[in-house]
C-alpha cells in the first residue's frame, strides 16, 4: 500500500483553494459538500464561484498568490496551471506541515483527492496514488452500477438504531449477524421501493427476533493443502462470516489471512506426539462457542472427511443439538499429486487409487497389507512419515516390488514444497537421509515415476542417492559423503 487511506472530517475547517478556474470550482465544490470551510484564491474567478462568493458560499482572495493565504489553513489544493507557482504552494505547504494536493502532479502533492462514489453517509475512494486518475475514473464507474442506490438510507437507518441494537446485542457476533441482516434481507428492499416507514418496522422487528437466538452454528471447512487460490468460494465465505475459528496445525499462514480480521483464532492442531489439544477439548470448544451464539468454523487442512476427524465431530454436534455445514477442501493427495505432476490413476499404470493413513486407532495390522501390496494401483499415504519405515517392510512382505517407483511430496502446493523420488526399496532412508518433515505424503506406485518428467512446481524432484549411503543412515551410522546421482532411478 503506497498511500494510506484517510477520511478527513473538514467541516468548519479552513481549506485553501489556489485557483479560479474550472478544475479550482470543481476542487471548491467537493470540499463544500463535504462542510469545509473554502477560501478560494486567484485573480478571476469563474462565473459559477462568483455567484458562490456573492452568495457568501466562499471566501475570495484576489490577486496573485501571498503566503498569507496559508494562514489559519488544514488542507490546500494549488490549481493555478502554473507550473512554477504550483511547486512554489506545495513548497510553502510543506515548511507548514500543510497537506497540499498539487493537481495533476503526484510528486508534490501530500495528499490525493480519490474518485468518489457516494451513497451518503457511505463513501467509496478510489484512488491510484495519482498515477492513473483516468482508471480510478473507470473503477468508480463500474462501482456506481454495483452499489445500490438505497445503501445511503440503509446506513442512515442503522444509525438511528445503533444505540438499541447494542442494548439488544450485547455480543458482537449477534450484532454483526444482524447487520448483515439489514443488508441483505427486506430492510434494503423496503428502502429501494422508497418505503422507509416498513423498512423501520421491519428493522425492529427482526432486532427483537434477533435477541431472543441464543445458538450459534459450526461450519467444517476444507482449507485444501495450503495454497491459498485452492480454497473453495464457499470456504472464504464461511471464514468471512465467522466469529471464531478453530484452525489445524496444518492449515497455512496464507489461508488464515483471509479470514475476518476479528475473527477469534484458535489454534487446536495436532503433531506426532505434541497435541496442542485432544479430540474431546476440540469438541468442548466447538460447543461451548457454539452455544454462545457465535458462528464457529472448524478449519482443516484438506478435507474435513478425508482423515480429518469430521465424521467424530458431526456426531458430537449433532448429539447437542447444534447446527453445522460441511465445506470440502482439496484433499493432500489430490493437491500434491497434481503439483509433482503425478496423476494419480493412468490407463498403462494405474486403475485405481487407495487413500491410506499410516496412523489410525487400531494397530497396523488392521490394515489389509496383502491388497496394498497388489501391482497397477497408487497408494496416497497421509501421515507417515515417522512410520515409512513399517510401510517399507509390510508392503515388500506381502509382495509389492522393491522397485516400486514412490514420491515423497514435502509442503504440497506451497512454496517450500520438495519431492523425494526413489524406489520402495529406499523410502526410509531417502526420507531420512533428505530429512523430509511433516507435512508430507507418500505417493506410491507406477505413476510416481511419472514426476521426474511431468514436474511443473518449485524444483525439481530429489532422486535417490548410492544405496551404500542409504543403508548406512538407515542404520543409524554417520555416512561418508557420496555424491547424489544427477536423476531419479526408476525401474519400471
Amino acid at each position: 500500500m503506497k498511500l494510506y487511506p484517510l477520511f478527513a472530517d473538514l467541516a468548519g475547517r479552513s481549506v485553501l483553494v489556489v485557483g479560479g478556474g474550472t478544475v479550482g470550482e470543481r476542487k471548491a465544490a467537493a470540499l463544500l459538500d463535504a462542510g469545509a470551510s473554502v477560501t478560494v484564491g486567484a485573480i478571476t474567478l469563474t462565473p459559477t464561484l462568483q455567484i458562490w462568493a456573492d452568495a457568501g458560499r466562499i471566501a475570495v482572495r484576489t490577486g496573485g498568490f501571498e503566503d498569507s493565504w496559508l494562514d489559519k489553513a488544514w488542507l490546500v489544493i494549488a490549481a493555478t496551471g502554473d507550473p512554477v507557482l504550483n511547486r512554489h504552494i506545495a513548497m510553502l505547504a510543506g515548511q507548514r506541515r500543510l497537506f497540499v494536493n498539487v493537481v495533476d502532479d503526484a510528486d508534490l502533492s501530500s495528499f490525493h483527492v480519490p474518485a468518489v462514489v457516494d451513497r451518503a453517509p457511505v463513501t467509496v475512494a478510489i484512488s491510484s496514488g495519482g498515477e492513473a486518475p483516468v482508471l480510478a475514473r473507470l473503477l468508480r464507474e463500474q462501482l456506481e452500477t454495483l452499489l445500490d442506490p438505497a445503501l445511503g438510507p440503509l446506513a442512515a437507518l442503522a444509525s438511528r438504531l445503533r444505540s438499541h441494537i447494542r442494548e439488544r446485542l450485547p455480543e458482537l457476533s449477534a450484532r454483526r449477524r444482524y447487520y448483515e441482516h439489514l443488508l441483505t434481507g427486506p430492510v434494503l428492499s423496503f428502502l429501494r421501493r422508497g418505503q422507509p416507514a416498513l423498512a423501520e418496522a421491519e428493522a425492529e422487528q427482526s432486532l427483537a427476533a434477533a435477541a431472543t437466538r441464543s445458538i450459534g452454528s459450526v461450519v467444517l471447512v476444507g482449507a485444501g493443502p495450503g495454497d491459498p487460490g485452492l480454497l473453495t468460494l464457499r470456504g472464504l465465505r464461511a471464514l468471512n462470516e465467522a466469529d471464531v475459528i478453530l484452525h489445524d496445525r496444518l492449515v497455512s499462514g496464507e489461508v488464515l489471512a483471509l479470514a475476518r480480521r476479528d475473527a477469534e483464532r484458535i489454534e487446536v492442531g495436532k503433531q506426532a506426539g505434541h497435541h496442542h489439544a485432544t479430540q474431546g477439548q476440540i469438541h468442548a470448544l466447538l460447543l461451548e462457542h457454539a452455544r454462545a451464539g457465535r458462528r464457529v468454523v472448524r478449519l482443516k487442512g484438506g478435507d474435513p472427511f478425508v482423515f480429518g476427524r469430521g465424521g467424530e465431530e458431526l456426531e458430537y454436534l449433532r448429539a447437542h443439538g447444534i447446527p453445522y455445514e460441511v465445506v470440502p477442501g482439496i484433499t493432500a493427495a489430490l493437491a500434491c499429486a497434481a503439483y509433482a505432476g503425478i496423476p494419480l490413476t493412468h490407463r498403462e499404470h494405474a486403475q485405481s487409487v487407495r487413500f491410506v493413513t499410516a496412523h489410525c486407532q487400531g494397530s497396523h495390522d488392521t490394515l489389509d497389507w496383502a491388497a496394498l501390496a497388489q501391482e497397477r494401483q497408487t497408494l496416497a499415504v497421509y501421515m507417515g512419515v515417522s512410520e515409512l519405515g513399517t510401510l517399507q517392510e509390510r508392503l515388500l512382505a506381502h509382495g509389492r516390488a522393491e522397485s516400486t517407483p514412490f514420491a515423497l511430496v514435502e509442503n504440497g502446493s506451497r512454496t517450500g514444497q520438495r519431492v523425494v523420488t526413489g524406489t520402495l526399496d529406499a523410502v526410509a532412508a531417502l526420507a531420512l537421509t533428505h530429512e523430509v518433515r511433516s507435512p508430507a505424503l507418500l505417493i506410491l506406485g507406477e505413476v510416481a515415476a511419472l514426476a521426474s518428467s511431468l514436474a511443473w512446481f518449485g524444483e525439481p524432484p530429489l532422486g535417490e542417492i548410492r544405496s551404500r549411503e542409504c543403508e548406512t543412515r538407515a542404520s543409524g551410522v554417520e555416512p561418508r559423503r557420496w555424491p547424489l546421482l544427477a536423476a531419479a532411478v526408476h525401474r519400471a
